[in-house]
């Protein structure tokens, strides 16, 4: 959303009492400002949405043993944490960060792991890489939209498609979740070596096909 440079005239009061609100908020008083007017005249800001959706994430991933939110609020990232099922129980984190309005994608899906176990590095690349070929064979031709890989020292980076159809915030946040869980899941039964190439192809198939959203 394009922004310009406006001058008012506020008493110093106000202007205290919003900087103190911005500090506590986490944000600045022109972003404050910006979104108390949006909100007096009922306009939904992108930041706004993407406060939604990440609060809606959240709050649909508290229940979960398996996956623990953190999210800051009038953030535009959240992380999620998962224990892997392997010997000394490593940490792998999800980082999501959503894009303002204007973009071309979404925004993007981050996965974050520290382990100096060879064997662990080796069985989580062989695992994106799988993930990367499922998803171009079959994503793709279900939605066509182009997703961009990456494959860095312990981080895995997955671009998030706009939606192929109007949601809300609710809906939106339901599909990012799924996907998440069923990565975590997925991931965690290859790892453990409950499920070879084949299971995890047909466990993935079965749930795109089925979703009502697509990311």
């Amino acid at each position: 959303m394009k922004k310009t440079l406006y001058s008012l005239m506020l008493s110093e009061e106000v202007v205290r009492e919003v900087d103190a609100l911005a500090h506590r908020l986490g944000t600045n008083r022109s972003n404050l400002i910006n979104q108390i007017l949006a909100e007096y005249v009922n306009y939904t800001t992108p930041e706004r949405k993407i406060n939604d959706v990440l609060s809606a994430i959240e709050q649909l991933m508290s229940p979960s043993r398996d996956l623990v939110p953190f999210f800051t609020p009038n953030s535009l990232s959240m992380s999620l944490k998962s224990s892997l099922e392997y010997k000394y129980r490593p940490t792998v984190k999800y980082e999501v960060e959503l894009y303002r309005a204007g973009e071309s994608e979404l925004g993007q899906l981050s996965v974050v792991f520290r382990t100096q176990s060879a064997a662990l590095i080796s069985a989580m690349t062989e695992f994106f890489r799988l993930w990367t070929h499922i998803e171009k064979a079959h994503l793709y031709p279900l939605t066509g939209a182009k997703i961009e890989y990456a494959l860095y020292d312990n981080k895995f980076i997955r671009s998030l498609a706009l939606p192929d159809r109007d949601c809300s915030s609710e809906q939106l946040a339901g599909a990012i979740s799924e996907y998440i869980r069923l990565f975590d899941k997925l991931m965690k039964g290859w790892l453990g070596g409950r499920l070879d190439a084949h299971d995890v192809e047909a466990a993935y198939y079965s749930q795109m096909r089925n979703a009502p959203i697509h990311i």
